[in-house]
């Protein structure tokens, strides 16, 4: 019987998809305003190892420290550096309605990294932005580097993140929104990174959720006598931990400035899988004759072996090194992905685009919504 059903909601979905042109037409103009653009993946990553925010009562994501990290301290040197697996170049591509974006996770170069689905470091110039789409499954987290940028959903809730903020959004069973820039004074671009984690199976069909994270909100810290900066946006560095309560999936962010040299050795949990991107200067990471020096606007791969990353910039150094540090629990999951809709099965997808179309299980709101910041790019 589950086997019918399935056949049938397949065949459904696919007459659906292929036959019904305005369907076609608009599902696909709203995919190529969003990231992953015609893209169907499938991952198999089971092992045998503001008025904006918007909650439920209680949180229900899983413990973002696990408890093997509260083991008994050992000194530094004692510390198993994680290795490098590769590094490689962000290329430039269009995304969205105008904007441009450096993609790294998501990509030939890197993919089946659970929990990681995607890492995009986006410039939006007056004019561009990301008017209304949907999502369902993952969780977005958006870190603003440059200007600001407005939320808008069918929800009712909206806000404004400005330059050091974040926010971090939950699509469980499904959202439609739109993301826009504000126009700067100057004239120039608003830039940030946007990195999509995929949910744990059991809380795919949640509400709904944002977090909006002010930058007065997040922990600083300097260490190597001032020569790191370190700002601890998820997890624990040096005796300090972040604000709690964050993402449903478990993620440690570290936005890390190292000064000319500086060095830093940053403990992570054994077994998450973790990156870093650079974003300006020459960083050297790793120890001993595994050190490699990288430049900027690239993705950082780290071997999962280790419990720690170690990162220095030379004395010679013209300018600072600075990178985003990430870390995030696997996830013992399937991954199947449509553009904006990230599930376990290909029948979950097909249903997550007709539940789209028909405003029904999650999309009831979408019925005739559009958003009032998304209305500038609509020609």
């Amino acid at each position: 019987m589950k086997f019918l059903i399935s056949s049938i909601l397949t065949c459904i979905a696919a007459a659906l998809i292929f036959y019904s042109d305005a369907f076609n037409i608009h599902l696909t103009s709203i995919l190529q305003r969003t990231p992953f653009t015609d893209l169907l993946t499938i991952n198999n990553n089971q092992t045998t190892s503001s008025s904006s925010n918007s909650s439920t009562s209680a949180f229900l994501g899983l413990s973002f420290t696990p408890p093997s990290f509260f083991a008994p301290s050992k000194p530094a040197n004692m510390s198993v550096p994680r290795a490098i697996r590769q590094a490689f170049l962000a290329i430039e591509q269009s995304e969205g309605a105008g904007a441009r974006v450096r993609r790294s996770i998501g990509t030939a170069k890197l993919r089946n990294f659970s929990p990681f689905l995607m890492l995009d470091h986006f410039t939006i110039s007056p004019g561009a932005g990301f008017p209304d789409h949907p999502h369902r499954g993952q969780e977005t987290i958006t870190y603003l580097l440059k200007g600001a940028v407005d939320h808008e959903d069918f929800g009712g809730n909206k806000g404004t993140i400005e330059a050091g903020d974040l926010q971090f959004m939950t699509a469980g069973r499904g959202i439609m929104h739109a993301e826009m820039p504000r126009q700067n004074p100057d004239g120039s671009a608003n830039v940030g990174m946007q990195l999509w984690v995929d949910l744990p199976e059991k809380l795919k069909k949640c509400e709904p959720r944002y977090r909006d994270l002010r930058a007065s909100e997040i922990p600083n810290i300097e260490v190597d006598d001032k020569k790191v900066h370190i700002k601890l946006i998820s997890g624990q560095s040096h005796g300090t931990d972040s604000v709690q309560e964050l993402a449903y999936t478990p993620v440690w962010i570290f936005d890390v400035t190292i000064k000319p040299g500086g060095k830093v050795t940053q403990p992570l949990p054994i077994g998450w899988n973790a990156f870093a991107y650079t974003l300006a200067g020459s960083t050297c990471f790793g120890v001993g004759k595994d050190q490699t020096t990288v430049g900027e606007y690239h993705n950082v791969v780290f071997e999962q072996k280790g419990d720690s990353v170690s990162a220095e910039v030379s004395e010679g150094a013209k300018e600072d090194g600075r990178f985003i540090l990430v870390a995030g629990l696997p996830l013992d999951q399937k991954v199947v992905q449509y553009g904006p809709f990230v599930l376990n099965s290909q029948e979950e997808v097909y249903q997550a685009m007709l539940d789209y179309q028909s405003h029904s299980n999650g999309f009831e709101r979408a019925a005739g919504w559009r958003s009032e910041i998304g209305k500038s790019m609509v020609h």
